[in-house]
Order: C-alpha cells, then sequence, then structure tokens
C-alpha cells in the first residue's frame, strides 16, 4: 500500500494576481520533486517574458510550447496548465467552469475509492464513503470476490471496480465481469496490461459491462488505437498535461463514439476542482483524490448528492 505521493503546488503571478496549479506524481510514473522541479524551472524561464492576455486559446498556444521543452513530465506540465486556467478565472473575476462553457447540472455523482486491504480495514475505510453515492474498488488480486463480497455486506451503493491490470486469464475475466455484474458492478476499467490490447478487446466485444482504459490511454495521440479494444478511457490530467489537453480528448473521444470518465491521482483539492471542469462532459466520475488524504491545504470541495458542485466563486478552491 503507498503510503505517501509526491506532489508539488506550482504558483504563477500575474498582474497582481496568483494561479496555483498542482503535480500529483504517483511514482509509477517515473515524476518526483527532482524531475518536477528541474522541469518547472526550464518553464518558469519560458513564461518570465511573456505577459499574455490569457484566454483558452492563448493557454492552449502556451501549453503546446510548454509541451514542446522536454518530453514526459506529463504531471509537471499539468501544474503550469492549472496554474494558467486558475489565473485566467482570478483575472476575469468568474468561475473556471463558466470560461470553459460547461454545465454544472450535467456533473455526474464521484465514486469513493477503496483500495485493496484486509476485510476489517475495508469496513473502517466505509465509514468515509457514506457522502457518496457511488464506491470504486480496486482489484487484480486472486481475493477479487472475497472483496467484493465484503464491500457488499455494508453497502448495496453501485460500484465500479479497477482491475489495475492485474487480470491475466481473458475466460477467468469475462466469468468474473459476469458475477460482477450480478453483484451491481457497473463498469470496469483496465483489466488487462496496458499493452495487451488484444485482451482487453477480446474482453470489450463479450462483456455486459463498459470497459474502460485507464493506463492504457495517456493523451490524446493514444486515442486512435483504443476505439477497437475498450468502450471508453479515463482521462487524467496528471497523465494529458492538464484541462487544455483533457478538453481535446474529450472532444476526440465523443467523436470517436467512446464513454467517457474523469478521473485522478491522489491529488488536493487544487486538481481536483480543476478536473470537476471537464467532469460534466463526461459519463463518469472518479475524482475522490483530495478526501484520501490527510495533508490537503485546500478547503474540501463541497459535495452535493454524491456530486462536486461547481461554486460560483471566482476561482473555485480556497485554503484552509
Amino acid at each position: 500500500m503507498r503510503t505517501h505521493t509526491n506532489a508539488m503546488l506550482t504558483t504563477l503571478e500575474l498582474q497582481g494576481l496568483r494561479g496555483i496549479g498542482e503535480a500529483a506524481m504517483p511514482p509509477y510514473y517515473g515524476e518526483n520533486h527532482q524531475t518536477a522541479g528541474a522541469f518547472l524551472q526550464k518553464a518558469a524561464d519560458f513564461l518570465r517574458p511573456h505577459s499574455p492576455q490569457l484566454n483558452r486559446e492563448t493557454i492552449a498556444g502556451i501549453m503546446a510550447e510548454v509541451d514542446a521543452i522536454a518530453p514526459g513530465n506529463h504531471a509537471a506540465k499539468a501544474s503550469v496548465d492549472i496554474a494558467l486556467h486558475h489565473l485566467w478565472a482570478a483575472m476575469e473575476r468568474k468561475p473556471l467552469w463558466q470560461l470553459l462553457g460547461v454545465d454544472p447540472a450535467k456533473m455526474p455523482p464521484t465514486s469513493f475509492t477503496l483500495g485493496i486491504d484486509t476485510p476489517e480495514v475495508l469496513r473502517e475505510k466505509m465509514k468515509d464513503a457514506e457522502p457518496f453515492s457511488i464506491i470504486k474498488v480496486k482489484l487484480g488480486t486472486d481475493h477479487d470476490r472475497d472483496i467484493i463480497r465484503t464491500v457488499r455486506e455494508l453497502t448495496d451503493k453501485p460500484i465500479y471496480v479497477d482491475a489495475n491490470q492485474g487480470w491475466t486469464d481473458r475466460d477467468q475475466a469475462l466469468d468474473l465481469v459476469g458475477w460482477l455484474a450480478e453483484n451491481g458492478v457497473k463498469i470496469i476499467e483496465q483489466p488487462f496490461k496496458k499493452d495487451d490490447l488484444a485482451s482487453s478487446q477480446w474482453l470489450s466485444e463479450r462483456s455486459q459491462l463498459p470497459v474502460f482504459a485507464d493506463e492504457s490511454c495517456q493523451r490524446q495521440v493514444d486515442l486512435a488505437g483504443l476505439a477497437h479494444a475498450f468502450h471508453g478511457v479515463n482521462i487524467k490530467l496528471m497523465k494529458c498535461t492538464g484541462l487544455s489537453e483533457g478538453f481535446c480528448m474529450a472532444a476526440m473521444a465523443r467523436a470517436m463514439g467512446l464513454k467517457l470518465m474523469v478521473g485522478c491521482m491522489t491529488e488536493t483539492s487544487c486538481g481536483i476542482m480543476a478536473a470537476a471542469t471537464l467532469a460534466p462532459l463526461c459519463d463518469y466520475a472518479d475524482i475522490d483524490g483530495c478526501w484520501l488524504i490527510k495533508n490537503n491545504p485546500f478547503e474540501d470541495p463541497e459535495l452535493e448528492d454524491g456530486k462536486v458542485r461547481l461554486t460560483n466563486h471566482f476561482v473555485g478552491w480556497q485554503t484552509k
């Protein structure tokens, strides 16, 4: 079990106003404080001479140039993108969701994630899930059915499951999907290894539940190869370099007939509220990261009927 995730907040200032962005960096994506700090120094040298009139188009243009500074560094780039969007909202004194043209009424409920753990720990964690209307469960072990049985003893709420690339046998996976559907599971994330698209396609063609790509889907360039293998994709700002590309991915995925989920890492409210501005364009949301950490420097987002509420404050997240 991971006990911490590297994270870094990025601040941009312009005309006496400030924008805050976030890089959340789980170890399996290869970013850390050192790599992010080195990249952000290069980005700062690039951004310092610029004093643009911020809007959606100029931010996208800036991010295209930031992206070209060095390969990878997706979370560090996302922190710049989020900070630029935050700064734009501060300059316009309008909520970011309004500037981006999304409809808060279309916000899907967000799930609350339970990691792989003992029945005793799962029972304890379920207490934190009370305000949420959907439970997300991590699978991919030899005890997947036992985990679901334990959760089902505690709640009848709908369940999303994330196999985290942990399934290896196609026939066993298909049999398990049928059982999961009978037990109130609604979607499956990343059943097989991210590069094993053939197995994901095989399962998707037979599954009675929608199958979503997570690790298989990083950035917009990945989408073209996924439509045949999955029913939908999970867009995460920390993987795709932020809102600029996230909105483009959502539009492209829709045009390809894919369902959409917006996800997260274990982020503070800064990253979560940024992801929440994309959520109304999606069918599903898993943006609970700030409720899964102990040192969130921001106020928790407001929940309404299990949905993250997009407030009318001109920024949308507040420090404690």
